[in-house]
């Protein structure tokens, strides 16, 4: 099971959902289809099990991260590597809230943020909506990012920077008057670093939370 999951998680790796097929993964382990069936009943059991697997490991890390006086600080940690994980895997993160309904790999991660807001005064529900909006922080920003780029990016015509730079130029010359807002941060857009971006909402949120729970 072990060689089926780890040929598995690189072909997602390689080219994401659509690479992932039986036929695939028995040729690159080298056999038939059908012996592909004695380990998973078909294609959504195998990403749900690779998913499963891959996050074995995240939770290993994470679940080393909690201990110190501060539990919005662990928080910290703790999101920042679970973004960095589904960044280097974008084909993770589309699927990773799906897996919270079975005692897996994913709810385990969900149960050990959880328990971070144990430490804090906090209602039920407050928890349930603090860890609710970190996760959507973390999922939804290594998504976005983790998304291909266009294909003038992938092709090499522009590089990152001048591709922002084409919407900074479009908004610059929008109405001053009309688009205030966004004539006041065009200068932070153009060519901003995206992880810095992630940890900014990142760390909004848990400001929030702190000043919630008078942490």
């Amino acid at each position: 099971m072990e060689a089926v999951l780890s040929a598995a998680v690189a072909l997602l790796d390689e080219a994401g959902e659509p690479a992932l097929t039986l036929r695939a993964l028995a040729a690159r382990l080298g056999t038939g289809v059908g012996s592909i069936y004695w380990y998973v009943s078909g294609k959504d059991d195998l990403l749900d099990r690779a998913i499963d697997h891959v996050l074995s490991g995240v939770l290993t890390t994470v679940e080393g991260q909690a201990g110190s006086g501060d539990a919005i600080d662990d928080l910290r940690v703790m999101a920042v590597t679970l973004f960095d994980a589904i960044v280097d895997r974008p084909w993770l993160g589309g699927r990773f809230m799906r897996g919270i309904d079975v005692p897996g790999n994913a709810l385990r991660l969900y149960e050990v943020l959880g328990r971070q807001t144990l430490r804090l005064d906090l209602t039920p529900r407050q928890r349930f909506y603090a860890v609710s909006a970190i996760v959507s922080v973390v999922v939804g920003n290594a998504v976005d990012m983790g998304q291909e780029p266009p294909p003038e990016v992938l092709d090499g015509a522009v590089d990152r920077e001048e591709f922002l730079g084409r919407y900074a130029e479009t908004w610059r010359g929008l109405d001053a008057q009309e688009f205030r807002f966004v004539h006041d941060i065009v200068e932070e857009f153009d060519g901003h670093d995206d992880r810095e971006q992630f940890l900014a909402g990142l760390d909004l949120t848990l400001a929030g939370l702190r000043l919630q729970a008078g942490a």
